[in-house]
């Protein structure tokens, strides 16, 4: 099973009803933000003074990673986010076919997308699980994986509902924002870029942002 941030992001945010993300230009910046943070908990990704650091030069593994520390040195948090956002989506929908994750079709119109469905519904069903134990934990978020955590607080920042209710969101606010400020463990500037989703969101459908 795959198990990077980004494809777990991305397995979230699928919905079998609209089969592809729940919203498309929502889930290129989850997606992307899930990557960086990645990178950021496998040593790839540091901060010094607001700016992204790059350590070593090896490949990661992941041709999705790969491609997104390629040039992730000397930019921002935020602009990293946006930056090759439909390009990073696609990759991890071919990464998730291909691990047989996914299965392909083509789109209905001239000017539609391609249609994806998961061939386990399994998979996602026991991803939400594990992100609402954490929403549900009464245990400190320190001792939470900073993986779930990141997933916990990029599914509320998303506004998913499947994982994140507009109840929850209201009744464990305190919660999802200790996940959410975890991330500055990893780089202060990461965790701000995740506080920020909601606006850059709102950016990103209006046109703005970057491609």
């Amino acid at each position: 099973m795959i198990d990077d941030l980004a494809c777990l992001m991305y397995l979230l945010a699928h919905d079998d009803a609209a089969e592809g993300p729940y919203d498309r230009s929502r889930t290129e910046l989850l997606v992307r933000a899930a990557a960086l943070t990645d990178l950021a908990l496998r040593g790839r990704l540091g901060e010094d003074g607001g700016t992204v650091t790059v350590t070593g030069t090896r490949s990661t593994g992941d041709p999705v990673l790969d491609d997104v520390l390629r040039d992730a040195a000397g930019h921002g948090w935020k602009h990293l986010v946006r930056r090759h956002r439909k390009r990073t989506l696609v990759q991890v929908e071919d990464r998730l076919a291909a691990a047989g994750v996914l299965t392909v079709k083509a789109p209905r119109t001239r000017f539609g997308t391609r249609r994806l469905t998961v061939i386990d519904r399994t998979v996602p069903a026991a991803l939400r699980a594990r992100v609402s134990a954490v929403l549900h934990g009464h245990g400190p978020v320190q001792e939470v994986p900073t993986a779930d955590a990141a997933l916990l607080a990029l599914a509320a920042a998303g506004r998913i509902r499947s994982v994140v209710s507009r109840q929850d969101h209201t009744a464990f606010r305190a919660r999802i924002d200790a996940c959410t400020r975890s991330l500055a463990v990893l780089a202060p500037g990461l965790e701000k870029a995740v506080r920020a989703l909601p606006t850059t969101m709102i950016a990103a459908q209006g046109g703005m942002g970057g491609s």
